[in-house]
């Protein structure tokens, strides 16, 4: 499939089937977000594979808020990914304060959704959690103090193959040129540019 049609694809799962992640497969995923770019080649990320089935039980719990209102479903999942930053060189950590930018969390961001796109390329779903208990899961996994918890990734295969549609702004309500504000000369879309939101 095209680039545009695998990004169609993406979305994020909510319930899954009872089968397992190819080990072939997940270590695709695993080979994408690696190659991913980070800010000066820092590759201040980790990952933690999570599939043993009682300590991703144990990981689960701790990533549903407490009153119950979501993320109730990532014990479904068959594998969890914990994405970490880990702390990038001095010279770099000065460059980027000088800079007054957390590059570390754009970087994360990058590699977590190559791990998600190629997981798409696999047939398998994702959903990205941004909430759960820090202290907790650095508890369970034994991770040390230095690296941060930025991002639990749930991953199986959908129960269900439908894509639903995506309810994005249209191109027009996000895109200036050359000044902010400024839409595409002539007004409306730019030439080649589909309206098509959905996949």
């Amino acid at each position: 499939m095209s680039f545009l049609e695998l990004v169609r694809t993406r979305q994020s799962v909510r319930r899954y089937a009872e089968r397992p992640v190819e080990p072939e497969k997940l270590q695709r995923c695993l080979e994408a977000a690696r190659l991913a770019p980070s800010a000066s080649n820092a590759q201040d990320w980790g990952f933690i594979v999570v599939d043993d089935p009682q300590l991703k039980s144990a990981v689960a719990r701790e990533t549903i808020a407490p009153l119950r209102s979501f993320n109730t479903f990532t014990d479904q999942a068959p594998v969890l990914v914990v994405v970490l930053s880990e702390k990038p060189k001095v010279v770099t950590r000065t460059l980027w304060k000088a800079f007054g930018r957390d590059y570390g969390l754009i970087d994360v961001g990058i590699a977590a959704e190559h791990f998600c796109l190629q997981a798409a390329e696999e047939g398998l779903g994702t959903c990205m959690l941004g909430w759960f208990d820090e202290k907790k899961i650095k508890d369970l996994l034994g991770i040390p103090p230095g690296p941060r918890v930025d991002l639990v990734i749930a991953l199986g295969y959908p129960a269900e193959a439908k894509v639903g549609p995506k309810r994005r702004k249209p191109l027009e309500a996000i895109v200036s040129y050359n000044r902010y504000g400024r839409p595409a000369p002539g007004g409306g879309r730019r030439p080649g540019v589909s309206e098509r939101t959905v996949p």
